[in-house]
């Protein structure tokens, strides 16, 4: 059986954009309402999950990499409580100015998360909230769900250089659509046998 496989941003997918311009503390981060049965109902589907961001706060020295993997830890364990499952999460830390091969738009992140093997990615889904996660998604061969619950609030993508192939209001939306998909994908596979 084929592994699947869903990438996911983390903030503005999972929780909340902050006021300021980043996370820097566990008191700043808010799921965003249903975010946490959305990926329960990905993991009991049989997806691996894999969280891909741009921290680069860290880099900035906003905060440090030992209070974002405490706020790390405590997402994951309030998404297991909720039935879901991450299989990783993958940070850049890096500033833009550092111009790092991890930094999305560019792939290093998914390249990581995969273990470094080429994989089709073709029928996977990156969910994301900005014109750089949906280049992330396109530049790894992957299909592109935007959600407008995090920095990009509309459709319009005025000036944006790609589109993505679908778009969501947020994330339990853009999953119920994932699960359609594979539900009919699946259907059409029992009547070719």
């Amino acid at each position: 059986m084929k592994e699947e496989i869903i990438f996911l941003d983390r903030d503005g997918v999972i929780n909340r954009n902050p006021a300021a311009k980043y996370v820097t503390c566990l008191e700043e981060f808010k799921f965003i309402p249903g975010a946490i049965k959305a990926i329960g109902r990905l993991s009991a589907a049989g997806y691996k999950i894999f969280v891909i961001s741009n921290q680069q706060g860290v880099g900035k020295g906003l905060y440090t990499r030992k209070t974002l993997d405490e706020i790390t830890q405590w997402m994951l364990r309030r998404i297991e409580r909720g039935g879901g499952k991450i299989a990783g999460v993958y940070y850049c830390t890096h500033t833009e100015l550092e111009n790092c091969p991890c930094r999305k738009p560019k792939t290093g992140l998914i390249k990581k998360a995969m273990g470094g093997a080429e994989k089709d990615l073709k029928e996977t889904f990156f969910i994301g909230d900005t014109e750089r996660d949906i280049k992330t998604g396109q530049g790894a061969g992957c299909k592109t769900i935007l959600v407008l619950c995090g920095k990009t609030r509309d459709s319009s993508m005025e000036g944006w250089g790609v589109r993505p192939d679908y778009i969501f209001k947020d994330l339990k939306k853009a999953v119920d659509f994932v699960l359609t998909q594979q539900l009919s994908i699946t259907k059409k596979n029992r009547i070719k046998k």
